[in-house]
This record gives structure tokens, C-alpha cells and sequence, in this order.
């Protein structure tokens, strides 16, 4: 049995009320050993920390606040973030980032929330998990600015160049998220994997979103992460207990798993 980490995965949305325990013993079936469950805002903390409690050693949890939750009420969010870090057994910091798909309203305050975050990071010792959507030379001009913090993490969904992804891993010690956008027809995520080292990759699904082929435009899910490694082993010519063994290893080192 292969052993695979989902390092993004959001299994306390509304989306798995009805089945979330019969998709968790589906996706341990299918080799999924645990899950990294990533934050929004204040509204999921209760609904994220439960779930990590319920399922005991099988998740862990990040603290944060993602980008598209930066609005009016952004430094409220912050200090949530804040007062909450200490209070629960966090392996990182995040969902954090900047986002200039959805909407640039908010742009300053998105990049000091997000820079905030980076140094509470540092701080704690803990990784960041990146959100970097339309946003990556943003982003840059941040980490630039913090090197000195030594930070390390994630890139979750990364839709970035190669040549950004030259800049970011000199940077911090940062990994790559590849998740079902890999798998996706003429993908360029496909391209860029087979350039990026195995060791510099992490397997997310982001469920309940972006489905891996062939059940894009479904729910997904977490025991698709063993089609997502799959095709990482297709792209890189390897055994998918190769990409198991790697990206598992990477993922419990990045996030300091017991």
C-alpha cells in the first residue's frame, strides 16, 4: 500500500456534511495516510477544528487568513489569527496570500495581511501554505522583501513559470503544490512538473474543488490523490510508489508531521 499525504484539502466544507465519513475511509483505502486541513477565516475555525478533533491523528490543521477573506473587516480577521495561533497544535500558517483574480479592491491590505502572516510564520517556526493566484510577481516583491525571515512552505496550486519558480525556491525553502489541474488537457502544469525535481513537489487535491480528470466537474475528493500521483509518475517516467515515497517524506519534513 502506498502512502500519500493530501497537503490542501478542505473536508470541513458544507460540500462533505452528508458522506465525510464514508470519503474518509475511501480515501485511506486508496493510500491517503492524512490530510492538512488549511484555513479561510474566522467563520471556519469552529467548523475546521472540530473536524481535525473528530478525526484525530489522520489531520492537521493550519491557521490563517486567506486573501479573498481580506475585505473591510481585514484587521479583525488578523487578530483572530493572532489570538488563535497559540491555542491549537497548528503545523502551519495558511491558507495566506494574495489574490488579484477575484477582485484588487483590497490589494494594499491583502499584501500587509499577507506579510503579517509571513513573519507570524517566522515567528512560530511554522511553514506558510501560499495562495498566489494572477499574483505571483506580487507575491515576489513580499518574499523579497522578508528573505531574511528564512521562511519555508508551499505554493498550493501553483500556476506559476518555471522561471518563477526558479525565483521562489531562491527565496525560502519552498515546495510546489501539484494538484488536478495537472492531469487537465493541454495543461501547463503537466509541462512544468516534469522540469520541477520530484523533491520540490507536494500532492494537494484542494477538495471539494478542482477535480482531476476524468471526473472534472464533479465533486472532488481525497482519495483522487492517487490519480494525481499517478500522473506525476506518468509525467516523470517513474513507479507511483517513487512519487508516494517522495512527495510523503517532502510533505511530513515541510510540515514537521509526527
Amino acid at each position: 500500500m502506498i502512502e500519500l499525504i493530501d497537503t490542501h484539502i478542505h473536508l470541513y466544507d458544507s460540500q462533505f456534511d452528508s458522506d465525510l465519513t464514508d470519503v474518509v475511509a475511501e480515501a485511506k483505502r486508496s493510500g491517503v495516510a492524512g490530510v492538512i486541513l488549511p484555513s479561510i477565516d474566522s467563520t471556519t475555525y469552529l467548523a475546521q477544528s472540530t473536524l481535525c478533533e473528530s478525526l484525530g491523528g489522520y489531520a492537521w490543521e493550519a491557521a490563517g487568513v486567506h486573501p479573498t477573506s481580506v475585505a473591510d473587516n481585514w484587521r479583525d480577521e488578523l487578530n483572530f489569527v493572532l489570538s488563535v495561533v497559540d491555542k491549537r497544535d497548528y503545523v502551519a500558517i495558511g491558507e495566506v496570500g494574495i489574490d488579484c483574480y477575484w477582485s484588487q479592491k483590497h490589494l494594499k491590505e491583502q499584501i500587509f495581511v499577507f506579510e503579517e502572516q509571513l513573519k507570524l510564520a517566522s515567528d512560530k517556526n511554522l511553514p506558510v501554505i501560499i495562495h498566489s493566484r494572477d499574483s505571483m510577481e506580487v507575491i515576489i516583491d513580499s518574499l523579497k522583501k522578508l528573505k531574511h525571515l528564512n521562511l519555508r512552505g508551499v505554493f498550493h496550486a501553483y500556476s506559476g513559470s518555471y522561471e518563477s519558480y526558479k525565483e521562489i525556491i531562491k527565496l525560502g525553502e519552498f515546495k510546489i503544490g501539484v494538484g488536478g489541474v495537472v492531469t487537465f488537457k493541454n495543461s501547463r502544469l503537466a509541462d512544468l512538473t516534469k522540469r520541477i525535481p520530484l523533491n520540490n513537489i507536494l500532492l494537494e487535491t484542494d477538495a471539494p474543488w478542482l477535480t482531476p480528470a476524468p471526473f472534472r466537474g464533479e465533486r472532488n475528493k481525497p482519495s483522487y490523490l492517487k490519480i494525481i500521483a499517478e500522473k506525476i509518475a506518468e509525467l516523470k517516467g517513474c513507479s507511483v510508489e517513487e512519487v508516494a515515497q517522495i512527495t510523503t517524506y517532502e510533505a511530513k519534513m515541510v510540515f514537521r508531521l509526527n
